[in-house]
Formats: structure tokens, sequence, C-alpha cells
């Protein structure tokens, strides 16, 4: 973690608090005009009910702006230190993989003990990775070209799409940074947390997105090119306010959605690679990461999943995704 992590974390929290200061001083000097007006301005008798309910509107709305503005304020803060913080903890572990530090041996490391979230535990699926054979420690003790990267287990592809939950997630940290070590990787990681970023930015949070378990054998044929109503019964998630966000995001700002059909496109690559050697069950493990979790909001409002939340979208998304 970066030394400068905790100060970073105290102007934030110090700037939320004089959000949160001026937010009260608007308020009471708001109050303090209103009762000035109450004791010096003009009588209203014979106003009646609705004349009243009037006046009372017209003290409350502006508190309840101002209190909307304060609470927005904050937030925006606060996921602005969040996204700050994983842009850092990235660049810090791309900067480490260049500089050639030593890490470890992504097959003798992973283990079944290693934490999954609570969607793959609740398939069950992720499996550990191999341990190495002594073929395998006869051929790395060879002095040989190697591969740039090494080949990620399920587990480890799983940990690495799905981000770590924090500083203390080890293992997820280290499958990131073998997921960073390969070119391709890092660019589906890096548009899957640029994707995730902006949309929580509008409130979209893929932790609190529900999306429920799917058909592995849909997930299949998704990867092996099948669109559209063929693969209907993938778009689940039924979040009205997510699809509309995500939606709005596609037709109105050019940057997302440049980043988006990045990131879908390098999804479904990856999803292509996995259904030649993997079980359906893994395709379907990784759409319940995070990053899958994005990849279904955005397939599902493009089209790509035969209900498209957008039909401008429709055809330009699903002719991007889906080139190979």
């Amino acid at each position: 973690m970066d030394s400068l992590d905790p100060l970073r974390r105290l102007a934030v929290e110090q700037a939320r608090n004089r959000v949160l200061a001026i937010g009260a001083g608007v308020s009471l000097a708001w109050l303090a005009l209103v009762g000035l007006f109450a004791l010096f301005g003009p009588e209203a008798e014979g106003q009646g009910a609705a004349g009243w309910l009037v006046w009372l509107v017209g003290v409350i709305l502006p508190l309840a702006l101002v209190w909307l503005a304060v609470w927005s304020a904050r937030s925006l803060l606060l996921l602005r230190q969040e996204a700050e913080e994983l842009r850092a903890m990235l660049a810090r572990m791309q900067d480490q993989g260049m500089a050639g530090e030593p890490m470890a041996d992504p097959r003798a490391a992973a283990s079944s003990s290693a934490p999954v979230s609570a969607p793959a535990a609740r398939r069950g699926m992720v499996p550990p990775a191999p341990r190495p054979s002594a073929a395998d420690a006869r051929q790395a003790s060879l002095e040989l070209d190697s591969p740039p990267a090494a080949q990620l287990t399920p587990a480890e592809l799983f940990h690495a799409l799905n981000f770590p939950d924090g500083p203390e997630d080890r293992e997820a940290i280290r499958c990131l940074r073998l997921a960073l070590a390969d070119p391709g990787m890092a660019r589906l990681i890096r548009a899957a947390q640029d994707v995730v970023t902006l949309l929580a930015g509008q409130g979209v949070y893929m932790d609190e997105l529900a999306v429920p378990e799917a058909d592995p054998v849909l997930w299949r044929r998704f990867a092996e090119g099948a669109r559209g109503e063929a693969v209907a019964d993938l778009a689940v998630i039924r979040d009205e306010a997510a699809l509309a966000s995500a939606g709005a995001m596609l037709h109105g700002d050019e940057v997302f959605r440049d980043v988006a059909h990045h990131f879908l496109r390098h999804f479904d690559r990856l999803m292509s690679r996995k259904v030649q050697d993997s079980d359906p069950q893994l395709l379907a493990a990784l759409a319940e990461t995070r990053s899958g979790r994005a990849f279904t909001l955005l397939a599902q409002v493009t089209g790509m999943l035969g209900r498209a939340g957008t039909q401008a979208e429709g055809v330009e998304g699903a002719e991007g995704a889906g080139a190979r």
C-alpha cells in the first residue's frame, strides 16, 4: 500500500466534512431568512390551506435541494477516492511486473483454500490449480525461452476478473498481477476497470446488481458465436434503473461508448478462447465476476442477448462486440 494513502483518505474525509458543514450553514442561513420574512414580511391574511401549503413547500424544497447536493458531493468524493486507489494499485502492480520483481509461481501458489466470492462459492466450480509435476519442475530448471506470461488457472482468472476487494485481498491482487503480465489480459482488465468505474459514477454498482444464474450451456452457445434470440435467456438482468443508466451512457457519452465496445470485444474473445478447452461451468462462473456482470449488462443493453435496452445501439454493439 502506498504510504500516501492514509493522507489521501484523510484529505477526502476532511473534504466530505467541509461539504457537510457548508450544507448545514446554508440550511441555517435559509431558515434565518425564512424567519425574518415571516416576522417582517407582509401579513398573509385569509390565505387559506392552499396558500399555507405553497408557503410550506417553498420553505422545505430549497432545504431538500441543498441536502441532495450535499449527499451527491460526498458520494462523488468517496467514489473518486475509491477509483484513484484502484488505479494506483493497478499501476503499482504493473510497474512491479515490468521492473522484474519476483512473483509467486502461478501454479504452485494457487490452492483450493483461496477465497472466492459468493457467486463462485454457490456454484462450487472454480477449481484449484493443479500441482506441478516432476516433468514440469525439470523443464523449469532448463534455461529455455519461456512465454511472455504464464497461463492463468481457472481460479486465478476468476479472481483477476472479479478484482480485489481491497488491499488485504492478497490472493486477488496476486492473480490480478499475473493477468496484467499478459498483454491481452491487461487490455481486458483495464477496459473492464474503466467500464465498472464509469458505471459506478452513475450509481450502477456491480456488487449490487442482481444477476440470477443462467444455464451454463447457454454461455457455451454464446461463446461459440450464437447471438440474439438464441441466447435470449442470458438476459437475466431486471434492474430497470441500471439498464436505463447504461443505455443513456451508451447513447450520450461517446467516451463510454468507445470503452464499452472495446471491453465487449475483449471479453467476448476471452469467452471464445475458453470455450474450446473449458467446462461450460467456468464460462458461467466468469460471467458472475464483476467484469462478467458488466459484460452481461452491456450485452443486454446493446441487444447481443436479443433483448436490447437501446434499439439505436443494438446492431452497432452486436457487430462491434461480436467481431472475432
